[in-house]
């Protein structure tokens, strides 16, 4: 224990004093915060929405609606997706029609479920179809009454901001960035300078020198994680569903995440010839989960081919658990799948690290 407090006290000195380390940890993710932050969530108008399960999808009325250009349709299949993509403001609205029975009046019924975060949005767009559905056939302006009526139910959620999706997943990165390039940079030198060899002339054993350089990045990246936290709760609205609770369950998440991404580390340290090549082998680790893994946009933006390999990186699962942590206000019970991901890919980093690492 003596060993271990010394050590942990050293690794934190020494990250203290690294720029880089600073950088990666607080400076970068928070310079892109406060850049999402102000930006805000203005970008222009446009109206998504989906078609409600159960409706009417082979009447006139909905294939009217389908080629309307400044609607874009989110197509889903079940209650809990659009449920989901109404909660997140990924859609303004669903829209569902319902054809009466021959001979009752009106013939359809046109039913809106808007986000109580999207009123503006939403308003516009019922003014809009009302407009485009008169316009439609001079009939209809008639027997407006008789063929067309409108209802309109206001979902109260959360709003979902763009600091919401942002926020988690540049924590996320900066830990990975934190736990590949610190791990690779610090233990390579440790056997470049002779120092692990020194530290076997000490009853130290290896895993505690393991340990304790784990221990000193999760407690320096911790403190990173409590500031970025706090600057997007308290300037940028980040939410926080159960507060100090949910904060908490992040916090852990940070950890765990961390020490799974410090086993890439290890393993680029194990595999790097000179200090020049940690970096092109960090970033081979890093870059593509840092742009495919869901960190500034849905991995469902990506074409249907390329989702498969995105939803395989680790970082996805720490994007989605923090997500679903800060805003649905889960426990760590509840994301226990994306946990038990990221475990299972620990175990296997730490396995070959272990096959690979020199010690001398």
């Amino acid at each position: 224990m003596r060993a271990m407090r010394a050590l942990i006290k050293a690794s934190l000195q020494a990250m203290f004093k690294s720029p880089s380390a600073i950088i990666f940890t607080i400076a970068f993710p928070l310079t892109l915060i406060i850049v999402f932050g102000f930006l805000g969530n203005s970008n222009g108008f446009s109206v998504k929405v989906a078609s409600a399960p159960g409706s009417d999808t082979t009447s006139p009325l909905y294939n009217m609606l389908r080629h309307v250009s400044v609607l874009k349709w989110v197509d889903t299949h079940d209650s809990g997706g659009v449920n989901k993509l109404l909660q997140q403001g990924d859609i303004v609205a669903t829209i569902e029609i319902k054809k009466n029975p021959e001979g009752v009046k009106p013939e359809y019924i046109l039913s809106y479920k808007e986000s109580s975060s999207e009123l503006n949005k939403a308003k516009q767009m019922e003014a809009m179809l009302a407009t485009i559905i008169q316009q439609a056939d001079p009939e209809l302006r008639r027997r407006m009454d008789d063929i067309v009526q409108v209802k309109t139910e206001v979902a109260q959620i959360r709003e979902y901001k763009q600091i919401d999706f942002i926020l988690p997943g540049q924590l996320s990165f900066s830990l990975l960035a934190s736990g590949v390039f610190g791990t690779a940079f610090v233990f390579f030198n440790l056997r470049q300078t002779l120092v692990l060899k020194r530290f076997f002339a000490t009853p130290v054993r290896r895993e505690v020198i393991v340990i304790s350089e784990g221990l000193a990045r999760v407690v320096f990246q911790i403190m990173g994680s409590i500031i970025i936290i706090s600057i997007g709760h308290l300037f940028f609205g980040f939410t926080l569903a159960h507060g100090i609770f949910t904060f908490i369950n992040m916090l852990v998440m940070c950890a765990l995440g961390l020490l799974v991404f410090m086993g890439f580390g290890f393993i680029v340290s194990a595999v790097a010839k000179s200090e020049s090549t940690i970096p092109p082998f960090s970033n081979l680790v890093t870059l593509p989960q840092f742009l495919l893994a869901g960190t500034f946009f849905s991995i469902d933006n990506f074409p249907v081919w390329l989702r498969p390999f995105c939803k395989a990186l680790p970082l996805t699962y720490m994007n989605e658990a923090l997500r679903k942590i800060s805003f649905d206000g889960a426990n760590l019970w509840d994301v226990r799948m994306d946990i038990l991901v990221l475990t299972l890919w620990g175990i296997g980093v730490y396995l070959v690290a272990g096959k690979l690492f020199k010690w001398e």
